[in-house]
């Protein structure tokens, strides 16, 4: 069973976020972010594991605000990564208004992306990577763990392959999968056939035949030392996804194929079994717990960013972030198929601070450059911070809330709790680059039906339970259905058809009635067929009309028990 004591784990990692012996708080406060204090570190062992996840089709920098609350259930409350605000820095020992906490926090984001500036871009990752590959050559091997190939216009437009391009001119050596697959079988099988490194996704079989669809384990040797790479995808793919576009694939955790991959992995020699996996973080806490033999998780999908390792049943378990914001670096000394030693770095892809690649730098103007026209347009302004990241609402998604309601004439609107989408400063113009960055899906189309009261809350209560059930294997990883025209109050603690209660249509102000039917639109709606306009269209056409924004945070959702 997982207790605090893992948590502790957490922290012995962190001194070394600037470098060996430094505390974070005390060289932040007197030392100015460099290229060269960002890839100071220890050097241990004979493998260094490099390993970005979430990227999200982002090849330039950008603003990304972390989330303010993120709630943890169960024996997970208060565990990374369930620590915001405020009590992450304290627990990971981050001084206010440094580079860390504007990296690594929600605190003080408007005035610290001022000051700090943007985080990412692919060319400033690939510098790091080029460097710690020069230091130690025959020792590292770089990790993809999924969501590359969506989340962009380009994305959109190529249908994934500009990422493949750019994965490949990185020099990424195996990967694995999640939104990749809302392209469709076809295309993901067009593009797999493009990679110059192996695609794993060990839990996807074959509905027909019960076989594996794609390969699960790669094998690379490293100062002497054989690694076997497990790769997983994302569990729950045809239920947050269109199930029609995969139609013959099927996923789960599928916990005794894994155990399967592993013990066949070190049958094989592995002298170290790493685990790729897009289940999760609180999936693979679980799973590290009831899954003997694996060395390190390197974990995706729900884009937490933990400036440490956190330690399970003898497995270190590392989450990266997302977007491109973060390269984590894990060192290991392994001897007679063990870790002996082992430090880790989180480094924080500070843009302003970084010399681009030259040579990632003309793939991603090469990618980019013939859609200019398009991308560039101004469509308005932001007097107000908007952001995507969080439990309940996000002001990005309470803006798209807001122009489905005025542009398709409902009541009230939905809109998925992706976590996925660059933030936006205030005062900062909004471009079409950046409504695609919110809204960039093969499925996009706008829809506007009928739904009754009733329906509307089998809604909420489902989103609630993929949230806030205590088993993370009944966890799906986003975050909850963002509403507008209507306020709620909602029990975390509760079980499924109990956490939801007090709904309101804010136009009245009276209480949303069971048998009664409202106008509802939405957009990114799983079933085939769908019809409306596509939404980053109708997103674009609203802050056209609109020029200036001003969303402050949703203070209709009512929440107990957090």
């Amino acid at each position: 069973m997982l207790t605090r004591r893992d948590f502790l784990q957490v922290t012995a990692a962190t001194a070394a976020l600037l470098g060996p012996g430094a505390s974070i708080a005390r060289a932040s406060a007197g030392q100015t972010i460099t290229q060269e204090k960002l890839l100071e570190f220890n050097s241990v062992g004979q493998i260094t594991l490099l390993n970005f996840t979430d990227i999200h089709a982002q090849l330039m920098p950008l603003y990304f605000r972390e989330p303010s609350v993120n709630i943890g259930v169960g024996e997970v409350n208060g565990l990374p990564p369930h620590l915001t605000g405020e009590q992450f820095l304290k627990n990971f020992g981050l001084k206010a208004g440094t580079p860390e906490a504007y990296a690594f926090s929600s605190v003080d984001f408007a005035a610290l992306g001022s000051q700090y500036g943007r985080i990412g871009g692919l060319a400033h990752m690939a510098t790091l990577i080029k460097s710690i590959r020069a230091e130690r050559p025959s020792n590292t091997l770089l990790i993809d763990c999924g969501d590359t190939w969506q989340g962009s216009y380009t994305s959109l437009q190529t249908r994934g392959e500009d990422m493949v391009d750019a994965m490949n001119a990185l020099g990424v050596e195996v990967m694995v999968p999640h939104w990749e697959f809302t392209y469709g079988q076809e295309r993901v099988q067009e593009l797999i056939e493009k990679l110059n490194f192996p695609f794993l996704a060990g839990n996807v079989t074959d509905n027909e035949w019960q076989e594996r669809v794609f390969e699960s384990t790669t094998f690379f040797e490293r100062a002497g030392v054989k690694i076997a790479v497990v790769g997983q995808a994302f569990p729950y793919t045809p239920v947050a996804n269109p199930r029609y576009m995969i139609p013959d694939w099927s996923f789960g955790v599928n916990e005794d194929m894994v155990r399967e991959n592993i013990n066949a992995a070190r049958a094989a020699g592995a002298d170290l079994v790493v685990f790729a996996s897009h289940n999760g973080f609180d999936v693979d806490r679980k799973l590290a717990s009831r899954v003997d033999g694996i060395d390190v998780i390197l974990t995706g999908h729900t884009h937490d960013a933990i400036p440490g390792v956190v330690e399970v049943n003898n497995t270190l378990l590392v989450a990266t972030g997302s977007h491109g914001k973060f390269l984590g670096r894990l060192d290991l000394d392994i001897q007679n198929k063990k870790i002996k030693n082992y430090n880790y770095k989180l480094i924080p892809i500070f843009s302003d601070a970084i010399t681009p690649d030259p040579e990632i730098a003309a793939v991603v103007d090469k990618i980019r450059k013939p859609h200019q026209g398009v991308i560039s347009e101004v469509l308005g302004k932001s007097e107000s911070l908007l952001y995507r990241r969080g439990n309940f609402n996000g002001t990005f998604d309470d803006l798209i809330c807001d122009a489905i309601m005025e542009e398709r004439d409902t009541q009230i609107a939905l809109s998925p709790g992706f976590r996925w989408g660059s933030s936006i400063l205030p005062g900062q113009d909004i471009t079409v680059d950046d409504v695609y960055n919110q809204t960039s899906i093969t499925y996009p189309n706008a829809y506007r039906n009928e739904m009754t009261g009733e329906n509307l809350k089998l809604i909420l209560e489902d989103v609630a339970d993929n949230l806030f059930n205590v088993d993370p294997y009944y966890q799906q990883g986003g975050d909850m259905v963002r509403v507008g025209g209507m306020g709620y109050r909602i029990d975390i603690n509760q079980k499924m058809g109990n956490r939801i209660s007090d709904m309101t249509l804010l136009s009245d102000n009276k209480p949303i009635d069971a048998s009664k039917s409202y106008t509802v639109g939405g957009w990114a709606s799983v079933n085939e067929g769908t019809e409306g306009p596509a939404i980053y269209d109708l997103v674009s056409d609203y802050i056209r009309k609109k020029k200036t924004v001003n969303v402050q945070p949703n203070a209709h959702i009512k929440v107990i028990g957090a």
